[in-house]
């Protein structure tokens, strides 16, 4: 048959002397450090692939060519690897039948590095579909795994190991037939195998299946929890690091088969948190936090708080090995420049439109920023001190003061502690311990307070930049006393801080600073050229890094003293040095995001003093979006020559666009009339990216606002567009183009009225979807208000079906403009359809007595509206109907309605 002929063939398949020469010659001259060496070899690479057996050579290499160095035969093999993931589907059958072949023939070869680079070729060929193809593969490998010879069964089981961690899914399906339920008793055998690479081996592959809760491995949890804890204390660390992993997914996935042993894991996890080897101590570390967010966590671990404290408050200390990494030596570094490769991308959090609270300032959604990525960021990322500080945050958040109880007494040796290492430490924790303890922290807060500010100018820089973290933590309660007794102090150090002479601190104290400035807003005025002055000169300072962060720091000062900032003196101070990046930056530098975004904040706090400046502002934004426009049409039709552009641009473009239609209202009219925007705005709002469609209907909303004239000739175009967008799904958009719809409503008047069938029966049922974020209910409360000013008669007969929640989501927002509109269209509409509101009437009665102080002829409606009620059912039935009033709603209602 054919078939035996193409065996034969391979058989006698041997390469042509010269051509091994040649590749030989690659591999050696590929491991050259110089770069153009390189460039040259990846070229012959390529023109090799278009002969069909390159391959051959190369798994040649790699298998037979015992003569060769092992780096050299590795190297051929990850070349294959390579070629296997971009070209596999064209190789001929004959090629890829003999590497298949090579490769079940060597997985047991004597090098532990040949044995790796067969395993990797063999999950790289699995993973291209192949498993469905290779039906041998996996049945080879486990009876591998029963060779006497310790190479063969290392080397099948690190194949079986990459196998499951790359197609771990297609492993479970029926497409395989199910081979986990051969496959997951066949690893469990080996937990008790005499060789620790083998028993690592097998848990890991276990391990894969654990989250998915796959069946297989359900079916034999309880000899799988067994064998883990038989291992418990293997002397290889892989082991137990393994064992841990397991264990920490457990607890997510069957927490019930883990709960009978809990006492027993909890007191194996505290040892292992303090195991010698730190790759184990960091996965048992992991523990702490998955268990602190499980509903158990408070019960089955307030007995070990005493002994689990002491032990994650030590691991927050850096390691020598930490401190040689972070330079910690190192005091003065800010004439250095920043190596490119450390600075993170930026992301843009693209605008959106929210209402004031009572309180204070605009609720944000839950913004992390404070969080324990405290200052080591440059370390491999993640490491025993953070996950252990990580740790200490989650668990102060579950037991509250309770912790106090055991951190306290340590926190008092570490704080005042003689060496920097340990008293580093300290700082840290109780920076952890702020959120969750801050009630019971309180009282000590008078004498730390002070002693942190001291701690800023500390000798070493590693104390001072952590000090300047935990105080941010500290800053809401700093805010909440009298200026002078802490907040005037700690900014005046924080302050030195941003000018410090390192540059982790500069960073540390200019993150620290933005949240201060947030959480104190206009207690911060009377400092303000003494603010300006540090940032200004700040300015001329910084190296590329820190820069970045400085423009946040100023744009967050904007935000929280809004127009304060505007006196001519402070504009001059801050205006030119911004204004001189702005001119030095080119249109496709990245780093003009955070600049846009801090002059967004500038521009809106100055308002008209922002005038001066705004026009090359203005066409500069333009031209960003038009640019970015014209490249994504190139990219579209042409997608071969034009690399699709970075809509962060635009969306960057029109946020600031949005800031300086806020802060100059009518005066950007001109600019308005003399550019393309709004043509650019309709392409913008039909983007396919969401981003980019929320900021466009944001900058619809605010020119609407600040010049309604020329955004009026486009309303036919733009309110069907409007109407796609809301879709609650994509939160942000649908918000923003909500309150757009609000906006345009109360400038077009009865004219609206064409256009309210487009969006209503959208907004009504946003309102009564469960589980809508409250920022988005408001909106569109705000904005069902308004189209019922405007057409009440459209509007009003669909008032039964959107009283309710309507009511309940305004009466927690401020009196302001918005609310006045909307809650006048409610009142219209009640008197175009009183039976609407009839059965919610306790609902509307509760919203109006959220008013602080309406305005006269809106406290007139009112009234007119409450006692036309009262009348209508009589007294005695007004009498039954206010009883069921809370208390501080009747004595409202009757103090300022007399009802």
């Amino acid at each position: 048959t054919s078939w035996d002929l193409k065996r034969c063939m391979e058989c006698e398949w041997k390469p042509d002397e010269q051509g091994l020469q040649q590749i030989l010659q690659l591999l050696k001259e590929s491991q050259s450090p110089d770069t153009s060496t390189q460039r040259s070899v990846q070229q012959k690479l390529e023109q090799l692939n278009q002969y069909p057996d390159f391959n051959n050579y190369l798994i040649f290499v790699l298998t037979k060519l015992k003569s060769e160095d092992e780096p050299t035969r590795s190297l051929s093999g990850l070349i294959l690897k390579n070629n296997v993931k971009a070209h596999y589907q064209n190789f001929p059958n004959g090629v890829s039948d003999f590497i298949k072949n090579e490769c079940l023939q060597n997985i047991g070869d004597s090098s532990p590095l040949i044995r790796a680079t067969v395993g990797i070729l063999i999950t790289t060929i699995a993973s291209k579909g192949e498993l469905q193809n290779w039906p041998e593969l996996l049945p080879k490998l486990c009876t591998l795994l029963d060779s006497e010879d310790y190479n063969t069964c290392e080397g099948a089981f690190g194949a079986l190991q990459k196998i499951c961690e790359d197609s771990a899914e297609i492993l479970d399906s029926d497409i395989l037939d199910r081979p986990l339920n051969i496959m997951i008793p066949k690893f469990l055998q080996f937990f008790k195998h005499n060789s620790p690479k083998i028993r690592s081996h097998a848990i890991a592959c276990v391990n894969q299946f654990i989250i998915s809760r796959t069946q297989a491995l359900m079916l034999h949890i309880d000899s799988f929890i067994e064998n883990l804890f038989a291992l418990a204390t293997d002397e290889e660390p892989e082991v137990r690091k393994n064992v841990c992993r397991a264990l920490v997914m457990l607890l997510e996935v069957r927490m019930d088969r883990l709960l009978p042993h809990m006492h027993n894991i909890i007191e194996y996890m505290l040892q292992r948190t303090q195991d010698q080897d730190e790759n184990v101590a960091l996965e048992a570390c992991e523990f702490w936090l998955t268990l602190a967010e499980q509903p158990v966590c408070k019960d089955v671990l307030c007995g070990h708080l005493s002994q689990l404290t002491p032990v994650l408050v030590n691991g927050m200390k850096y390691s020598e090995i930490d401190i040689i990494l972070l330079k910690g030596d190192v005091e003065e570094d800010e004439a250095i420049p920043d190596n490119e490769q450390d600075i993170r991308p930026r992301f843009h959090r693209s605008r959106t439109v929210a209402q004031q609270h009572e309180g204070d300032g605009i609720e944000e959604e839950d913004d992390d920023e404070d969080d324990l990525d405290d200052d080591d960021d440059t370390i491999s990322d993640w490491n025993l001190r953070k996950c252990s500080a990580a740790a200490l945050d989650v668990l102060a958040n579950v037991f509250r003061d309770d912790l106090l109880l055991h951190i306290l007494p340590l926190l008092k040796e570490l704080l005042f502690h003689p060496d920097w290492v340990i008293k580093e430490s300290g700082i840290l924790v109780l920076g952890a311990i702020a959120e969750g303890c801050m009630q019971g922290m309180i009282p000590y807060l008078p004498e730390l307070v002070p002693h942190l500010v001291q701690c800023l100018s500390d000798k070493k820089a590693l104390v001072r930049s952590i000090t300047c973290w935990t105080l941010s933590r500290y800053a809401h309660w700093v805010v909440s006393q009298p200026p002078d007794t802490y907040l005037k102090p700690l900014m005046t150090e924080l302050l030195k801080r941003i000018l410090d002479s390192n540059k982790r601190v500069q960073e540390a104290a200019c993150s620290a600073f933005a949240t201060l400035e947030e959480e104190a807003c206009t207690e911060l005025v009377p400092y303000l050229a003494y603010i300006l002055d540090t940032l200004v000169f700040a300015f001329s300072k910084y190296q590329h890094k820190n820069l970045l962060i400085l423009y946040d720091a100023i744009g967050t000062l904007a935000d929280s003293v809004g127009h304060h900032l505007n006196k001519p003196e402070y504009i001059q101070m801050l205006m030119p040095p911004l204004i001189q990046k702005w001119n030095q930056l080119k249109d496709e530098d990245k780093d003009l995001f955070p600049l846009l975004e801090c002059l967004s904040s500038v521009a809106t706090a100055l308002q008209s003093g922002f005038l001066p400046y705004c026009e090359p502002v203005y066409q500069r934004c333009v031209n960003l979006v038009q640019k970015t426009l014209a490249q994504a049409m190139l990219h579209h039709t042409q997608p071969n020559q034009y690399e699709a552009p970075d809509k962060d641009f635009m969306i960057v473009a029109l946020d600031l666009l949005s800031g300086l239609a806020e802060g100059l209202g009518g005066n950007i009219e001109q600019l308005v009339a003399r550019s393309n925007i709004l043509t650019l705005m309709y392409q913008c709002m039909q983007d396919k990216m969401p981003e980019v469609r929320q900021s466009s209907f944001a900058l619809l909303g605010d020119l609407t606002k600040a010049c309604f004239q020329h955004v009026k000739p486009c309303i036919a175009d733009f309110m069907p567009i409007l109407g796609t967008n809301l879709n609650p799904e994509l939160i942000s958009v649908c918000n923003n183009a909500t309150w757009a719809i609000g906006e345009i409503s109360i400038q077009m008047g009865a004219e609206m009225q064409p256009y309210i069938a487009m969006v209503l029966h959208q907004l009504v049922e946003i309102i009564n979807r469960p589980n809508t974020p409250k920022t988005l209910l408001e909106n569109t409360a705000i904005t069902i208000g308004r189209l019922g000013y405007v057409c009440p008669q459209e509007v009003a007969p669909m008032l039964q079906q959107f009283i309710r929640p309507w009511c309940t989501s305004l009466r927690n927002i401020r009196d302001n403009e918005e609310k006045d509109s909307a809650f006048r269209g409610i009142c219209t509409m009640i008197s175009v359809n009183p039976g609407g509101v009839v059965q919610d009437f306790i609902f509307f009665c509760d919203a109006v007595a959220s008013w602080v102080n309406p305005k006269d002829d809106l406290r007139d409606m009112f009234c007119k509206i409450l006692h036309g009620f009262k009348n209508q059912v009589g007294d005695e039935n007004w009498r039954r109907f206010s009883d069921q009033f809370p208390l501080p709603l009747k004595e409202r209602l009757a103090a300022f309605y007399g009802v």
